[in-house]
């Protein structure tokens, strides 16, 4: 008698499921669903690898364990591969993508094809924030930063409007260097192998998690000098190397150099397109950071050279984004000066 009781109480207050698990909708979404990892650069540099790794290990953190299939679109430092995920991706949950930190600030620094509006999407976050680096090869007659302000040094990139270009005329601008722009490097990968040859002297933006993942025995066997520092943070492995803050006397520089290096703080940036159900991406960006505590993706990006070691989350990311689209717009103007000089 108490147990029909019982019974009829549940069936009336709980809709018939008392003692059954609530249903869960996203993960009733992404069961058996394939999931695409868009990958803004071309295979074998270090967005590429990171990627490829989240790739593999974020899925059994996403509720139905979907398969994550990875997918490079490179083009245009980013940009293609974020206006086809703020464009034309689905806005269902099952496109993600990975970007290269300097694509959505894009928009921000006037970029006439970056017709995006990132303060919109979706942003899951990175597993670490970024140091940018000027160095040069073993050999190279470059010692000390205050060479680069004597003589002129040759930095590849990708285009004249490229992150490599951008900061190297950056550089050149507040730190008083003479470093000249070689356009027509497809990528880092590209323009290490003429480092390697003595056909340019640097590239004009080389991180350190680029360097740890993709040229780890450069650093083992001392084969790079790195001349300068800049970022968000101190790289701890480079306590010896001038950091640009540091260098900076002009509050007006500061206030430039600080907003120019906002793709670093982006680090390596992850991302759902906009209108997404929040649900959803609420589930995603929590896999994102379960996945970086994993002891199995860690093990692999210790192995692979990958830094995961000052994560942000989507949260984060997104309150970045949007105190950099609040740049004060004289500081955005110079920006842009700098950004499309040619």
């Amino acid at each position: 008698m108490k147990s029909s009781i019982r019974a009829i109480l549940c069936a009336t207050a709980l809709g018939g499921f008392c003692g059954t698990a609530a249903a869960d909708p996203v993960a009733d979404f992404y069961r058996g669903k394939s999931l695409s990892m868009v990958i803004s650069s071309s295979a074998g540099g270090g967005y590429d690898a990171l990627s490829r790794s989240i790739a593999r290990h974020i899925a059994k953190h996403i509720p139905g364990q979907p398969s994550v299939v990875p997918r490079n679109m490179p083009g245009a430092g980013g940009i293609v591969a974020n206006k086809f995920l703020y464009t034309s991706a689905p806005r269902d949950g099952t496109v993600m993508g990975g970007l290269q930190n300097n694509a959505p600030l894009e928009p921000l620094f006037g970029t006439k094809e970056a017709d995006y509006d990132p303060t919109k999407m979706n942003w899951l976050g990175t597993p670490s924030i970024e140091v940018g680096l000027l160095f040069v090869w073993h050999t190279s007659p470059f010692k000390t930063l205050e060479d680069v302000k004597i003589r002129e040094m040759t930095a590849g990139a990708s285009g004249v409007n490229s992150g490599p270009a951008f900061y190297s005329r950056l550089m050149n601008e507040v730190l008083g260097t003479k470093i000249k722009v070689i356009p027509g490097y497809p990528g880092q990968n590209e323009a290490y192998l003429a480092i390697e040859r003595g056909e340019i002297d640097t590239y004009g933006l080389t991180m350190w998690s680029s360097l740890t993942s993709v040229k780890k025995q450069w650093l083992t066997d001392n084969k790079v000098r790195v001349l300068l520092q800049y970022g968000p943070e101190k790289e701890p492995d480079l306590k010896d190397t001038p950091f640009a803050d540091d260098l900076l006397k002009n509050e007006e520089d500061k206030i430039l150099f600080r907003a120019a290096y906002g793709p670093l703080t982006l680090g390596r940036p992850f991302v759902l397109p906009q209108d997404v159900p929040a649900d959803r991406v609420a589930a995603v960006r929590k896999a994102f950071m379960e996945m970086i505590k994993d002891p199995e993706f860690r093990a692999e990006a210790e192995k692979q050279g990958l830094l995961i070691d000052s994560p942000r989350s989507g949260e984060q990311l997104q309150a970045e984004i949007n105190r950099l689209y609040s740049t004060p717009p004289h500081v955005i103007e110079r920006l842009r000066r700098i950004y499309h000089a040619r």
